[in-house]
């Protein structure tokens, strides 16, 4: 029995750092991530769409394409070593097109930096953001893969940020095989409802020219679907206040 206790405790305290739902963490401070939207009451029900690991310069001009045809904002949340002379353009745009920016990471080391460090890398990411976009991105930050520690926390707190994660099972992942963009959009219009924090990615931790076909086309088929619903679409980083 112990033994099983100590499986179940460890398996907690894991998922509390890597789960991309809320857990441990924010049981105690229930104020200081967004996972969830909570429903305005006489508002239409609002998902928010947003994407990660951007910018991609092969992919995410398709995706701002999709997204200006379909007449939807959105959220990207950018990895500050993808910004690069050549995606500098694409970051203006997403501005100029009413999107909204927050920063995000593609490593797990905030987990282990000391506050003032991932503070400071906060700050300099979101300056180098509003260099190219013309304005400062919002104060929400998404950690890689949902893994988040008490420093880092802290850190958030100490730089004004908040942490933003997504809902339970709104995400692209197919569990290993190649994503498609017909079951995604099936798949997330199916599970869908109000204050839902969708997440798509636009790009990969690691490659930054990865291939991400599925998602311009996963918008297309997505948008129309939950608008059929009644659903309207929301920028995550409208709701950045706690």
């Amino acid at each position: 029995m112990l033994a099983i206790l100590a499986l179940l405790i460890a398996g907690a305290a894991l998922l509390s750092h890597t789960a991309p739902a809320p857990f441990l963490f924010e049981a105690f401070r229930p104020s200081k991530s967004l996972w969830r939207v909570a429903p305005v009451a006489g508002a239409p029900p609002t998902v928010y769409l947003t994407f990660d690991d951007g910018p991609n310069p092969e992919w995410t001009p398709a995706l701002l394409d999709a997204l200006r045809s379909e007449g939807v904002s959105a959220t990207f949340f950018l990895i500050d070593e993808h910004l690069t002379p050549e995606t500098a353009p694409i970051v203006r745009r997403m501005a100029d097109e009413g999107h909204a920016i927050g920063l995000h990471s593609g490593t797990r080391l905030p987990v282990i930096m000391p506050p003032d460090a991932f503070a400071s890398s906060l700050s300099r990411a979101a300056h180098r953001i509003a260099s190219v976009a013309g304005a400062a991105p919002c104060r929400l930050y998404r950690p890689h893969a949902g893994w988040r520690s008490a420093s880092m926390y802290q850190g958030l707190e100490q730089a004004g940020y908040r942490l933003a994660g997504w809902s339970w099972g709104m995400w692209d992942w197919s569990w290993w095989r190649t994503p498609d963009a017909v079951r995604t959009a099936r798949r997330l219009a199916k599970k869908a409802s109000a204050g839902d924090i969708v997440v798509i990615h636009d790009g990969h931790h690691k490659d930054p020219r990865a291939d991400r076909r599925h998602t311009p086309e996963t918008i297309r088929l997505l948008v129309p679907a939950l608008a059929s619903k009644g659903f309207s679409f929301g920028r995550l980083c409208d709701m950045e206040s706690p």
